[in-house]
């Protein structure tokens, strides 16, 4: 075990590590829609760490060496003397872990920031504590002071700076903790989607063993006071930093880690149907913060290992499945997908895993955003999507929605008391809950979840069989793009949702309702070639010569093996959209050039090969001039962020290695 923390300390990770990668903004601590704090530029102390929205939530980092104090990690908080710049050599972003390569003078320094977003493991997943790891060891024959220092400043636990804080040091267990929050408390009292958390209390922790300086002060005053400046810290009741600094003593060639804690205790995390819940990990009266923090120290080897060997693991499988760049879009987005969810404990005991629509509209629990995000959760746990689809099936079962076909959402984050979106999307929400259903029984390898459901499966399927072929003019997922009749990709949804539940039925031992859905789809499929063909390619819509869309909705025929459309159609639809491709990736469709990076990466999924719509996305992630937590709306000319940002549908990047390991038996 202490091999590999040194091995990690040194940044070894046992698989290849691009020099500078680049993102447009870089993951440090990501756990839920309201703690996610990103960097937003190549080097870490260009400019001051941010919400995912974009507002102030600053980290500090400094470095003594031999009395030279060094910047590693966020913008100055003022005017300042005696801090020079360290010389950052690398990054890497990694499933679960952002690393990142310093010089300070005559010593290295490997800076990383861990937020165990473990799927398999959904109590540890749950907890809200990340870990930041300074490790140094020098880079020649003598050895160094070396003093290290971590901040965090109390905007991670206000909405809006103004908000007055109260803050704390106190030792709890075996560590040494510093606490913070807004004195007013309003305890799920906003919604919305440009929000940050102004309830609950942000904790960083360090071993008492550590013997660590704790301080609140001005961020200014808090930095100049570590650099040896002769300073008295002020405490005020706003914009404050918690500081924590530790002596690592004299460094040789031998690493020395100090770890950093960040935690932040929501107490009642959603609102479900006016009923408030707490976040999964608290499912007794003993899982307090203060026992979460010291059980993540405790825990600390143990989770580094098990982050590295999954890190690794999906690398590993992400370049099998689509080469180097490809494994890049993967990692990049894995903890933005994950962290755009809460993970809450429902009113029955219940598994509920609520999206937040991030600057699209804040809805939470959005169908349309479950189902692009789908194949990240499939792949690593199903009982995560099962808690994404949970909601909207108590929505229909309790009375409480009526309508003969799936809602779009459960109101505005952090409060799922109902649809708030002003239209339904009755063939996409529906459809989209019955493919979900079979894909979940086929990575199970059972239907019991879906029987669970079957009647109102059933409610939905038929309103499918009645209006889903040749859809009115509705919107679907792509709502930006605006109202559309007869949408060929939409009848696609039908098609494959009809599909699931005849799959299902059969699964279920219904042989007659099996036999009637699977005629109905694959008739259906027979006349949406008959309506959709287009000379070379297949239209955006029944009846529209000249147009084209990506038909992402067929993957899951290729993916699932539903077979209702030959292969030729997949091939003469891929070598279509080879001829559309832009600079920064493949249009969505006919109207506009922008594109969805989600949908592109379902999309190629159709054919052999994925590298030529792998490569325009990974020079979107590499040259956007929009900084911010990777957008799924962007421009394919120029690379720029159309709209959404942070938003879990990257998730949806994994269809590849989805189809893979569903097929690896095969």
């Amino acid at each position: 075990m202490k091999k590999i923390l040194v091995l990690l300390c040194l940044g070894i990770t046992g698989y290849h590590v691009q020099a500078q990668q680049k993102a447009p903004a870089y993951p440090l601590i990501t756990h839920d829609p309201y703690l996610s704090v990103w960097s937003a530029t190549d080097t870490l102390y260009q400019a001051a760490t941010v919400h995912w929205t974009g507002a102030r939530q600053a980290l500090s980092g400094l470095v003594k060496v031999d009395g030279v104090t060094y910047r590693v990690l966020g913008a100055p908080a003022g005017p300042e003397t005696g801090i020079v710049a360290a010389q950052q050599t690398d990054v890497a972003v990694h499933a679960t872990q952002t690393v990142y390569q310093f010089r300070c003078g005559q010593v290295a320094l490997t800076l990383t920031f861990t937020s165990p977003l473990l799927m398999r493991d959904l109590m540890l997943m749950s907890r809200p504590v990340s870990y930041i790891s300074y490790c140094a060891h020098a880079t020649d024959s003598r050895k160094h002071a070396v003093e290290v220092y971590f901040g965090a400043s109390t905007d991670l636990a206000v909405n809006r700076p103004s908000q007055p804080v109260t803050t704390q040091q106190y030792a709890n267990g075996q560590l040494s903790l510093l606490k913070a929050g807004t004195v007013q408390q309003p305890v799920l009292q906003k919604k919305g989607d440009d929000l940050r958390i102004d309830w609950g209390y942000l904790y960083v922790g360090v071993p008492q063993s550590a013997k660590a300086a704790q301080y609140v002060s001005s961020p200014a005053d808090a930095e100049q006071r570590f650099a040896g400046k002769r300073v008295s810290p002020a405490k005020g009741d706003r914009q404050q930093m918690l500081s924590t600094s530790v002596s690592l003593g004299m460094v040789g060639a031998a690493p020395k880690e100090q770890v950093f804690l960040l935690g932040y205790d929501d107490g009642y995390a959603i609102q479900y149907f006016h009923t408030n819940l707490k976040a999964w990990w608290k499912d007794s009266p003993a899982a307090t913060i203060e026992n979460a923090l010291n059980t993540a120290w405790k825990d600390y080897a143990a989770v580094q290992q098990q982050c590295e060997t999954f890190d690794r693991e999906l690398h590993h499988d992400a370049v099998a499945a689509g080469g180097e760049q490809y494994a890049a879009l993967c990692e990049l987005a894995y903890r933005q997908s994950v962290a755009a969810h809460k993970l809450v404990r429902g009113p029955k005991g219940e598994l509920l895993f609520l999206s937040k629509e991030n600057f699209s509209n804040g809805c939470i629990n959005t169908v349309d955003v479950t189902y692009p995000s789908a194949p990240l959760f499939l792949l690593y746990n199903p009982d995560l999507l099962k808690g994404m689809m949970t909601g909207i099936f108590e929505y229909s079962e309790s009375g409480r929605y009526t309508k003969p076909f799936a809602a779009h959402d459960l109101g505005t984050y952090p409060l799922a008391n109902g649809q708030v979106y002003g239209e339904d999307m009755p063939v996409e929400e529906s459809g989209n809950m019955l493919i979900l259903a079979g894909a979940i029984a086929v990575a199970e390898g059972n239907a019991d979840y879906a029987k669970a459901h079957w009647k109102t499966l059933t409610v939905w399927a038929d309103y499918l069989l009645k209006a889903g072929f040749d859809p009115a003019n509705q919107l679907c997922t792509d709502d930006f793009a605006g109202h559309l009749a007869r949408n060929a990709n939409l009848s696609l949804k039908a098609i494959m949702g009809i599909k699931s539940y005849a799959m299902l039925a059969g699964m279920l031992g219904e042989t007659v309702t099996a036999t009637r859905y699977d005629d109905q789809a694959r008739d259906m499929a027979k006349r949406w070639l008959e309506l959709a063909a287009d000379g070379d390619h297949y239209t955006l819509a029944f009846g529209k010569p000249g147009t084209w869309s990506q038909k992402y909705n067929m993957v899951w025929d290729k993916v699932l093996d539903y077979h209702l459309f030959p292969e030729a159609v997949y091939k003469k639809e891929i070598d279509y959209y080879l001829g559309k491709q832009q600079l920064f990736g493949l249009p969505l469709d006919s109207r506009k050039t922008y594109t969805k990076s989600d949908w592109i990466m379902w999309t190629a999924v159709l054919g052999d090969d994925i590298t030529p719509f792998v490569q325009p996305l990974y020079r979107y992630i590499t040259e956007t001039p929009t900084r911010v937590p990777l957008s799924d709306w962007h421009e394919t000319l120029d690379g720029k962020k159309v709209g959404f940002q942070a938003r879990s549908v990257v998730g949806g990047y994994y269809m590849k290695m989805l189809e893979r390991k569903l097929h690896s038996g095969k």
